[in-house]
């Protein structure tokens, strides 16, 4: 077996993913909406997962959603809440989200700039403050967030295809 090894790996295994996290390059952080970014790191097309680094520079609320599978996140920088929660993820925080469940992410107002991991199975549903469903994300809408965003910046739509396994 180890005689057709390609370097460590396997010949059919997808190429490793090395990268500066928080990136020098400003463009490469996505935007999502206003004073919210993402930075793609990882884009699992076989499993639909996404590996990222969410960054917001404003308080309040981002979003009231669920992930019909579990979530898992490290605060590289600042602090955030949900409003169902009496827990605090600041720097250095793990936070394990179960899937279903739904919770309200708000960044305090004396927070200039957050920046989460995110690892992420499946989907972000959407809701309204009635629990109806208003939107939704997976790994696809996330590489046509990439594709359009590094397309119209200049880096080329194929730039996304560094971080797509």
């Amino acid at each position: 077996m180890y005689s057709v090894m390609n370097g460590s790996a396997h010949p059919l295994a997808p190429p490793e993913i090395a990268v500066k996290a928080v990136p020098d390059d400003e463009r490469v952080w996505v935007p999502q909406a206003q004073g919210v970014w993402f930075r793609p790191l990882m884009l699992n097309t076989l499993v639909g997962q996404w590996c990222n680094l969410l960054r917001v520079r404003r308080s309040g609320v981002l979003s009231r959603h669920l992930h019909p599978n579990p979530v898992h996140g490290y605060v590289i920088k600042g602090r955030w809440h949900y409003r169902e929660h009496d827990w605090v993820a600041e720097t250095g925080s793990y936070v394990f989200e179960p899937p279903g469940e739904i919770h309200t992410l708000l960044v305090p107002e004396d927070v200039e700039e957050m920046i989460t991991f995110f690892n992420i199975t499946g989907s972000m549903v959407y809701l309204d403050e009635n629990n109806q469903h208003v939107g939704y994300e997976d790994v696809f809408t996330k590489i046509d967030m990439c594709r359009a965003h590094y397309e119209k910046i200049g880096l080329g739509a194929d730039y996304v295809d560094q971080f797509v396994r």
